[in-house]
């Protein structure tokens, strides 16, 4: 199996400036969960007063199937993320939380893999560019060449990995994900997205890329998987089509999801106009998925998620 060399335009027109600290201090963002119990809420409050921190948003819930409390806050702080963390720290080791923390200006490092179908594709980089979504896309991964002119006119590296098929798929599909885990690390990716993405990846890659990693399927889980799925649709004369965003797991299209959409439709549509009406649900839904992703909205309950939206 062979690759090409990352390839990007001459004239890459920059994306959107990520923003700027406020006058108050360093944006951040704390997410949380343990099990439920008293003062999680007043001991959170109390470490992030001790770093002078300004609290500009706080969203709990209470999982009443698992008994574990999740809670998300924004603010901000003259202290540095070092200086926050020691402050969370006693707190963190009371509850036994599971506790992320970050600079909320800070983008998080994503890497989209495509196939054919540009929509999804041109979504997140449209949005990228604009500043609406909080990524920073280093490179577009694909198994086929179709989708390299995108690339160009945004200015960003796109690295084609072909797969065989055949006698030799099993093999060139191990290097093709060894070769992904590469620039994986090569660029320091946070989160992997399959943006049409036609190839289904393997059950170690999958565990690999746990909690990273998105997918949008283009129907509404758990309904018309498989080939097809619109024209099934259309077969059975449904009135609502839809669009599923999820964590991509070994089960394959059983992930946790994160976001899903529908849209009306009727009789008198053909089986092509609901593709299209289909693609235009899954590129607004896989982007809403990925903003709440970079924006540490999403947090994992079991093989549920808790969006704070």
């Amino acid at each position: 199996m062979s690759s090409s060399t990352p390839a990007t335009a001459p004239d890459a027109t920059p994306a959107a400036s990520a923003p700027q600290p406020s006058s108050k201090g360093n944006p951040m963002v704390l997410t949380l969960s343990c099990q439920n119990g008293r003062g999680i809420v007043h001991a959170v409050s109390g470490a992030l007063l001790s770093v002078q921190g300004d609290i500009t948003e706080s969203k709990q819930f209470d999982s009443p199937d698992t008994g574990t409390f999740f809670m998300r806050v924004e603010f901000s702080t003259p202290e540095s993320l070092d200086t926050v963390e020691a402050a969370l720290a006693p707190v963190k080791e009371e509850f036994s939380m599971d506790l992320g923390l970050w600079e909320a200006t800070r983008k998080t490092r994503t890497l989209v893999m495509c196939s054919k179908d540009g929509r999804t594709l041109n979504d997140l980089l449209f949005q990228q560019r604009a500043g609406t979504l909080a990524v920073e896309i280093p490179v577009i991964v694909s198994n086929h060449l179709e989708l390299q002119p995108m690339a160009f006119f945004y200015g960003i590296p796109f690295v084609h990995i072909p797969v065989a098929r055949g006698a030799d798929s099993e093999s060139s599909k191990a290097q093709a994900e060894a070769r992904l885990l590469d620039l994986v690390k090569e660029y320091g990716i946070e989160l992997v997205v399959l943006a049409r993405y036609m190839q289904i990846l393997s059950d170690d890659l999958c565990r690999r890329l746990e909690g990273r990693a998105i997918n949008i399927h283009h129907s509404f889980l758990p309904s018309f998987k498989g080939a097809k799925p619109y024209h099934q649709a259309h077969e059975r004369g449904v009135k609502l089509i839809g669009a599923t965003a999820h964590y991509v797991t070994a089960d394959l299209d059983e992930g946790p999801i994160i976001e899903q959409s529908v849209q009306r439709v009727t009789h008198a549509q053909t089986a092509r106009e609901f593709v299209v009406r289909g693609r235009e649900v899954e590129g607004s839904t896989l982007s809403r998925a990925v903003k709440w992703h970079a924006e540490h909205r999403v947090l994992l309950d079991g093989k549920r998620t808790v969006v704070f939206d």
